[in-house]
């Protein structure tokens, strides 16, 4: 009994040995994963920049009189609309300029009202008058002055926008040129890019654009591409305005931005960056062969385009140029993570 039990085992045990290798040549096809061919595509030939997002109306507002602080209604983020208070300046020491220019003015006017009466009796001459008249003059100017600056103690907002930042505090002082607040219109953006000169030929040609915002995935379509007339004599470099269109949600300055100018047509080897796989310095692709099998293949990409399909079924999003790795017709797995799974799987 014992005897039979024990050869029972071994053959048991032979099975499973000769088994292994006979499953590794028969491994599933993948797990029907979905594939996509790389094919070659006529795109939009562009030059990608570097760019920085910015609003086309945005000012630092300046203090225009002397006094203390008192007051300062909004903090950055806040929307204003146009000709709002934001901050108000103390204004006894305006005031008591007005008081004294008034005096002057009243002084002035009845030393001119008693000239013109003596030089109509001839008790003074040509000359004297003439002077008072001046006086009277420039004591009404100074007098408009001190109204003037009067009104400048209430920090109004030049136009509708969102506060940026505030750069006081309500008991600071306040003297004629010191920054206040700065302030931007959220209704008009545009994205200010540098462009080489040795591509500032081909830029300037182009009338269209569109900019890629990385870290959301977001691409837009401009509005207008204006490239400015000079060039930084240090660098080399020139500047191009992208205007986005209005009213863009999450867009606000300071964001950074890839403005990618389209310079003609071109034929490129395309995928979807979604079957693209990134860990550290490797970029790669699960390539699947005619049996369904997928084999992981390094390869090295180019720039990004952004087109919808492209005319790759059912990849939707963002393509990328394939420089090097992999061919025309073959296919390529669109889920990465699903097919290094089913490669583990097969590789048992």
């Amino acid at each position: 009994m014992r005897h039979g039990y024990f050869s029972l085992l071994i053959g048991l045990l032979a099975c499973a040995v000769w088994a292994r290798p006979a499953l590794a040549e028969t491994a599933p096809s993948g797990g029907g994963l979905a594939t996509v061919t790389v094919a070659m595509r006529d795109v939009d030939q562009t030059y990608p920049a570097d760019a920085i997002v910015e609003a086309v109306r945005q000012a630092t507002i300046a203090a225009q009189v002397t006094g203390r602080i008192v007051e300062a209604r909004y903090d950055a983020g806040s929307r204003v609309k146009a000709g709002e208070v934001l901050m108000r300046i103390d204004p006894r020491e305006t005031a008591q300029a007005e008081a004294g220019a008034q005096a002057q003015l009243v002084n002035a006017r009845a030393a001119y009202e008693r000239s013109q009466q003596l030089f109509r009796q001839k008790f003074i001459s040509q000359a004297a008058l003439d002077k008072a008249e001046a006086d009277f003059k420039v004591a009404s100017a100074n007098t408009r002055g001190t109204e003037l600056q009067s009104g400048f103690t209430r920090v109004t907002a030049p136009y509708a926008g969102i506060v940026a930042q505030r750069l006081v505090e309500p008991g600071e002082m306040a003297v004629p040129g010191k920054p206040l607040l700065s302030l931007f219109d959220p209704k008009g953006m545009r994205a200010l890019a540098s462009i080489p000169q040795s591509r500032l030929a081909g830029v300037k040609q182009t009338v269209r654009a569109r900019i890629e915002f990385p870290e959301s995935g977001q691409w837009v379509d401009a509005v207008r591409v204006e490239v400015l007339p000079t060039t930084d004599s240090q660098t080399h470099v020139a500047r191009a305005r992208v205007y986005l269109p209005e009213n863009l949600d999450g867009i606000v300055p300071g964001m950074y931005a890839r403005a990618h100018f389209i310079t003609g047509k071109a034929n490129k080897l395309l995928l979807p960056a979604a079957a693209v796989l990134r860990r550290g310095e490797v970029t790669a692709v699960y390539v699947v062969d005619a049996k369904g099998q997928p084999h992981l293949r390094q390869v090295r990409i180019g720039e990004a385009i952004q087109g919808g399909t492209g005319g790759m079924g059912d990849a939707a999003g963002p393509l990328l140029e394939i420089l090097a790795g992999i061919a025309a017709g073959e296919k390529v797995a669109l889920d990465p993570v699903k097919a290094g799974i089913a490669l583990k799987q097969d590789s048992r």
